[in-house]
């Protein structure tokens, strides 16, 4: 029995610790689920609803009466405060919003040194707010058009400081005119000098602050200019507003603003700086026409619609970072006076830049582009150009068009390496709209960049190499080249962020060292040799032909080529000594042969400066290339005198048979030893008037294949140096014939001559 009891009361133990278990497993599924719904009612708040909204008070004439009779200090300025208040303009309450405007404008109106602000934060605003009805109501004109009174303007009641800001407009109406840009009414009433029914203007002279305030009716301010500074921070517009050719004197803040509609800042002029960041427009927006006087940010704005910039006059920098456009962007006949930043911004749709002029760079480091960038008649300045480092752009889906011969040479990078896949999506770009000079242009400037790139690797110290006092020397502090010595015994750097990983290496320091240092791994004797051949080349051809896309540049290479060795042949030629016999040319003939080798000399160098970017260099190029051995060889022929037979007759054949243009892609400047062929070449004749010809024809046949006549060398007492020359000038032809036919090849559409050369 005892045993039984024990039994039964360790079940009923074991029974209500079983139940409370279940209990308390009950109670914490409980709790999780309760913790689930109340994450999701907060995170299903609309953004700004778990902030606790502050008790708005309705506004009374009663009580708008005491706010007048009792303004504030905000922001540096008298204000009259209406924060935190509900203000209903509906057209049902009609009275009140009569006797609102009508209170409000005459204590706005009121002119002195301290003019009355008006503070509407936080504040709701029920149906439309007509704020040009605020403002103070002036006829504007200018009495003096010309003379020494030329910034005066007349405006009624206005203090003298209102009266200079006003001149201030009246000079940028002035600059819209030069460029015969749209004028507003303001404009036009500035530049008449008699007052007429629309010349008149909405002058708010106080500061007006709408930071948080949301409007559930349209907002109107057209046509009014607002002499303090607007402070409209997140400020949000449910329908449309109008600011059409409002003036801003002092800064405009709409920072995080909301415009729900259409939101109109047509013909506007702002002063001083603008911010829009972070704003919202959901609707159009439309700045056609306004003039940005001071720095303007629009970065982390959006526009979900179009937005218009067109004609809009930009005269400080501007700051477009991180937009997104959904809708198109419009910028045609757009003035950009100072730099423009579109890093990271997003186009989904067009965007137009048509008739565009830029005076600075305009920094697209980052941007997409989805669908086409329009730069079509767009203006650069000389210190202009379009910064694509890391550009989103896919040639398949999106066009990116320009003036042709014009739009490839405004695109730069700063290096090749992550930028190749750019370059080569504008190169196909360019291609698929048959632009095959700016296609061109790209490619060479990738090649300038693998330029630049191989002469750092050649040139510049390498870190796994260099010394120890080689690392102090270019700027390391003995602490970091020894930093640098102990990490590289393990293992060698191959790339910068292996350097920055080092505990004594910062940022500025590698900032400061990048361009001096090399950091990859050290070339061997046998491979920098190599890599040394390919940048010689690299560069002749970059020096010589702009990588094969300026024919005009090849061509006038040749000509300084063709009149230098023409002359040269006809020197060698004609003067050969003056005792005890003058063999030596006429006066007339020396005459013609420098007025010759003077026209052609002159044209080729025309074409080498007008299509070189880099001209004194080519011509340094050209000359270390045609110059040092023909003139060794020219001095050696003169120091060791000529003594052969023959010597009264020309060394120079031409073919008797024939006189004719043609081509000579075999032909060689020496004649055959047949005697066949020696009947059939003969000697120039030096006492013909036109003979200083032949040298230029022997020189053109010898560079380019092509001459009037089948000019030759005899092959019977022939000095040999002179046999050198013209040995010398026939395998440079053969480099540039080469060098021709490739630059045509890349040059013209759907043209591949070099096929012909395999």
């Amino acid at each position: 029995m005892i045993e039984f009891f024990f039994k039964r009361k360790g079940a009923r133990r074991s029974a209500q610790r079983g139940a409370e278990v279940r209990f308390c497993l009950s109670l914490r599924w409980v709790g999780m689920y309760v913790c689930v719904i109340l994450a999701w009612l907060f995170f299903s708040l609309p953004a700004g609803a778990t902030q606790t909204q502050p008790e708005r008070i309705p506004l009374s004439l009663e009580l708008l009466q005491e706010r007048l009779h009792t303004p504030i200090i905000r922001e540096g300025n008298l204000t009259v405060d209406l924060r935190e208040m509900v203000i209903d303009l509906r057209p049902e309450n009609t009275e009140f919003r009569d006797n609102f405007y009508q209170v409000l404008r005459k204590e706005l109106q009121r002119s002195g040194t301290k003019p009355l602000g008006l503070d509407l934060s936080n504040s709701l605003i029920q149906g439309n707010f007509v704020g040009s009805d605020l403002g103070l109501r002036t006829p504007l004109y200018a009495p003096v058009i010309s003379g020494e009174e030329l910034g005066t303007v007349y405006a009624p009641l206005l203090t003298s400081s209102e009266q200079e800001q006003l001149a201030h407009l009246r000079s940028v109406c002035l600059q819209s005119l030069a460029m015969a840009l749209p004028n507003s009414k303001d404009c036009r009433a500035l530049l008449e000098s008699q007052p007429n029914k629309s010349s008149e203007i909405n002058i708010f002279r106080g500061s007006l602050i709408l930071v948080k305030t949301r409007f559930t009716g349209e907002v109107q301010f057209p046509n009014t200019f607002f002499f303090q500074p607007v402070n409209a921070k997140n400020a949000i517009f449910l329908q449309p507003t109008n600011w059409m050719e409002t003036r801003f004197s002092r800064s405009v803040r709409f920072t995080g603003a909301s415009f729900r509609e259409l939101s109109n800042f047509k013909t506007s002029v702002f002063f001083e700086q603008v911010n829009f960041e972070q704003a919202q427009f959901q609707d159009k927006a439309d700045f056609q026409d306004s003039t940005f006087e001071e720095a303007t940010k629009f970065n982390e704005a959006s526009f979900k619609q179009s937005a218009k910039f067109n004609r809009a006059q930009w005269r400080g920098n501007i700051d477009f970072s991180n937009v997104h456009f959904t809708g198109a962007a419009q910028f045609t006949k757009a003035n950009f006076h100072q730099y423009v930043f579109f890093t990271e911004a997003i186009f989904d749709q067009t965007v137009n830049f048509r008739e565009t002029i830029f005076n600075q760079a305009v920094n697209l480091h980052g941007a997409s582009i989805f669908n086409q960038a329009d730069f079509s008649d767009a203006r650069f300045a000389k210190a202009a150009f379009l910064n694509v480092p890391g550009l989103i752009f896919n040639s398949n889906q999106g066009k990116i068009l320009g003036n042709p011969g014009e739009i490839g040479k405004m695109f730069r990078v700063p290096t090749s390496q992550g930028n190749q896949n750019i370059l080569r999506n504008l190169g196909q770009n360019f291609r698929q709209q048959q632009q095959i000079a700016d296609a061109n242009q790209l490619e060479y400037t990738k090649q300038k960049l693998r330029l630049r790139e191989l002469s750092h690797r050649l040139m510049d110290r390498n870190i796994n190499s260099a010394t120890r006092k080689t690392l102090i020397n270019v700027g390391l502090s003995a602490a970091q080249a020894d930093a640098i010595a102990r990490r590289r015994m393990t293992e060698p750097f191959r790339n910068s962020s292996e350097l920055l990983s080092l505990a004594d290496i910062d940022l500025e320091t590698y900032n400061q060292l990048s361009d001096r240092l090399v950091i990859a791994e050290p070339l061997s004797p046998g491979v920098w040799l190599l890599q040394a051949a390919r940048w010689l080349a690299l560069s002749v051809l970059l020096l010589l032909s702009g990588y094969g896309t300026s024919f005009w540049l090849v061509f006038g290479v040749g000509g300084v080529a063709i009149a230098y060795f023409g002359g040269l042949f006809w020197l060698v030629d004609r003067y050969r000594r003056l005792h005890p016999v003058a063999i030596i040319p006429t006066y007339n003939e020396t005459m013609w042969m420098f007025t010759g080798f003077s026209i052609l000399t002159l044209l080729s160098l025309l074409a080498i400066f007008r299509n070189s970017e880099q001209p004194w260099l080519t011509l340094v190029c050209l000359l270390i290339i045609i110059v040092p051995l023909p003139i060794t060889l020219l001095i050696r022929l003169y120091q060791q005198g000529r003594y052969h037979d023959l010597m009264d007759i020309s060394y120079f054949t031409e073919d008797g048979t024939f006189r004719q243009l043609r081509l000579l892609i075999g032909r060689l400047p020496v004649i055959p030893r047949y005697q066949m062929f020696r009947e059939r070449y003969m000697h120039l004749l030096w006492n013909r008037h036109w003979n200083w010809l032949n040298y230029y024809d022997f020189s053109l046949n010898n560079l380019v294949r092509l001459g009037f006549n089948d000019i030759r060398l005899r092959d019977e007492h022939l000095p040999g140096i002179i046999a050198t020359l013209a040995w010398y000038q026939w395998s440079l032809g053969i480099l540039y014939i080469t060098l021709v036919l490739w630059t045509l090849s890349r040059t013209i559409p759907g043209l591949n001559l070099l096929i012909y050369l395999k």
